[in-house]
């Protein structure tokens, strides 16, 4: 750290109030969205997702729409991947009046998009790199994020929130200059901001953060500097969004895969795809004015059914991320350290009544189930045990998990870390749209991007503007931080003993928040069927995961396997692995009840299951030989 730096950052701070007339505010130009409004459609649109008996459509019914989407009779808009990304575009086509179809090869979020880091971020090193490279671009997307970042806790109050996350100072450059660098951040992101960034010394960031060391190898703690960003439940927002976007018209179809492009012979536009119901084995083919790839870190696989010679797009890059019990975080409070020894971000934050750990970025290469090596696992606990003061141990990771990001090539980048997170929307063939790039934080104005761009492609007429920037999603109408109370106190958890008898059981204040935050306004759905039914006992000892939720997932959800359940519905695979491996009969007893299995197709998906959970490195499950952290 030098004074130079912090210069810099001073500088940079008073060009920042300048340029926006000496007011704390900064801002691009105005989305189209907010331009359009909303009015009668998005009211509209609100009462359809906020009426409690709000179902999907079935599955069959869905099939049945894309199969109906002929050569004289097409879709609007096709839409190849159910991430965060395809979702999106599938649900902003659809509140325009298009007519839309959705196919996801797996389920929705099984790739990149359940593998994230759990954050909703603007992006502080984004910042760091505009203010020292005088990168305007980089710039853009802070305010970019910042902006999304603050309306996508608002749609989804039930599924995102605020996090102070703490970053600690063991020099008085370091407290400058990360002080200033987050107050910009906090003047960057104007109204859109959760909370005011501040200076905790270091016996108050002791209090905050417990197991924080106060002396590193060569220096002790002057403090810390607390900001906020938000932390999401990843794949539940995934889900959500894709049950949204079905709600609102779209017929979206999850294990579906596109096995070629239909093209015109005459004007050599694709203008469809031809389907594989992974489920049943039976293809279809069905028609779209324009296709849209959004296919995450697999779009290069889509464009070069196409052109087998097309140029790649994707850079993939992988990020390894490890679970570790609560008790290494507080409730309530992260931890990220801006540069280790090594250059890379670490952080930790308390996730789901857990902790999650990481988090890597090194080349990779592409394959739909990526596991993280035993050295991305060791550096991130070495990582993180230099800002401990407890024993880290390898045999404390419940689970770890890689995920790969779809990253935009730069023929220049030397590393994957110094490419841009921005999106990329092009046509390089009439007829399909791809969008690839850019992060979470920001899959709904890359939703909108990617719209925008189909229906100049397709000439397509909707019935009007984007609205997505003011819908809340299905679940969120109505609730409220206090609903899981209703919860606890209106029912009982109905539990069949091993004997067959059923037996009431109270439903805990755990259960009433796992439920309330994970289904919002749903909620009392999932909690009458434990009741009602007798599915109220938990899957696993210590999670508050219930047997209703498999059925209710079935039900409403799309749930079609077990590791649709696990790992997308439920977080279980990913918060401890042994724990899911335990509840895993159960919950193919109950979707084989659910989807009339035979005794062939559960033994075929406990199988597939226990493959699944194989790829999370928990301590049990993991090969590795080492003195340091046993």
């Amino acid at each position: 750290m030098s004074v130079s730096s912090v210069r810099r950052l001073a500088v940079s701070a008073a060009v920042i109030a300048a340029a926006s007339g000496g007011a704390v505010y900064l801002s691009p130009s105005v989305a189209s969205s907010d331009r359009a409004g909303g009015g009668p459609v998005l009211d509209s649109l609100n009462r359809t997702l906020g009426d409690p008996s709000a179902s999907v459509p079935s599955r069959s019914a869905q099939e049945s729409a894309l199969i109906k989407a002929t050569s004289s009779n097409p879709l609007d808009v096709l839409v190849i991947g159910g991430g965060a990304t395809g979702s999106g575009v599938a649900l902003d086509a659809a509140t325009r009046g298009l007519r839309v179809g959705l196919v996801e090869r797996e389920d929705f979020s099984s790739g990149t998009s359940s593998r994230s880091t759990k954050l909703i971020h603007g992006g502080v090193r984004y910042l760091e790199k505009a203010v020292f490279n005088l990168d305007y671009g980089q710039l853009k997307l802070v305010f970019h994020a910042l902006e999304e970042r603050k309306q996508l806790i608002e749609n989804a109050p039930h599924l995102c929130h605020a996090l102070p996350c703490m970053t600690p100072c063991f020099d008085w450059f370091e407290v400058v200059y990360y002080w200033m660098g987050l107050k910009m951040y906090d003047l960057v992101a104007g109204p859109r901001l959760l909370h005011l960034s501040r200076y905790y010394s270091a016996q108050e960031s002791a209090e905050l953060f417990p197991t924080l060391a106060r002396k590193g190898k060569d220096k002790s703690l002057r403090g810390t500097v607390v900001y906020y960003d938000g932390q999401m439940n990843d794949s539940r927002l995934n889900v959500g969004l894709a049950c949204t976007a079905s709600l609102a018209g779209a017929a979206v179809l999850n294990h579906a895969e596109v096995v070629s492009l239909i093209t015109d012979d005459d004007t050599k536009r694709i203008v469809g795809a031809r389907v594989r119901n992974n489920l049943t084995g039976k293809e279809f083919e069905s028609y779209a004015r324009v296709v849209v790839n959004a296919a995450g870190p697999f779009c290069d696989s889509i464009r070069k059914m196409v052109d087998e010679d097309t140029k790649p797009m994707i850079c993939p890059s992988s990020g390894v991320h490890i679970v570790l019990p609560d008790y290494y975080s507080p409730e309530g409070m992260g931890l990220i350290v801006p540069k280790t020894k090594d250059g890379r971000v670490v952080f930790m934050l308390p996730w789901l009544g857990r902790t999650v750990a990481g988090t890597t970025d090194s080349n990779t290469s592409i394959t739909p189930l990526p596991e993280p090596h035993e050295d991305e696992i060791q550096f991130i606990l070495d990582a993180i045990s230099d800002y401990l003061n407890i024993k880290v141990r390898r045999t404390d990771v419940l689970s770890a998990w890689s995920g790969i990001r779809p990253l935009a090539m730069d023929p220049t980048a030397k590393s994957t870390e110094s490419i841009s997170r921005d999106h990329v929307v092009f046509e390089e063939h009439p007829g399909l749209v791809t969008i690839t790039g850019g992060k979470w934080t920001t899959y709904r104005s890359m939703a909108e991007d990617a719209v925008n761009a189909a229906i100049k492609s397709g000439k397509l007429s909707p019935t009007n503007g984007c609205v997505t920037q003011k819908l809340q999603l299905l679940g969120s109408h109505g609730w409220e931080p206090s609903s899981f109370t209703a919860l606890a106190q209106q029912y009982v958890r109905m539990k069949k003993t091993y004997g067959g008898k059923v037996v009431p059981g109270a439903m805990d204040t755990a259960a009433a928040k796992h439920l309330s935050h994970a289904y919002g306004s749903m909620a009392e759905r999932v909690a009458t069927i434990a009741q009602e039914e007798g599915l109220g006992k938990r899957l696993a000892h210590g999670h508050p995961f219930l047997e209703a939720e498999v059925a209710y997932c079935a039900r409403h959800e799309y749930c079609e396997s077990a590791v649709d359940f696990i790992a997308r519905r439920c977080r279980i695979a990913f918060l401890d692995t042994d724990a899911a491996a335990r509840a895993l009969q159960r919950v193919v007893e109950i979707l084989a009840s659910e989807h009339k299995w035979d005794k062939s197709r559960e033994k075929q998906e406990m199988q597939k299951a226990k493959e699944f959970l194989q790829t999370f490195k928990s301590s049990k499950n993991a090969q590795f030989h080492d003195g340091k952290h046993n």
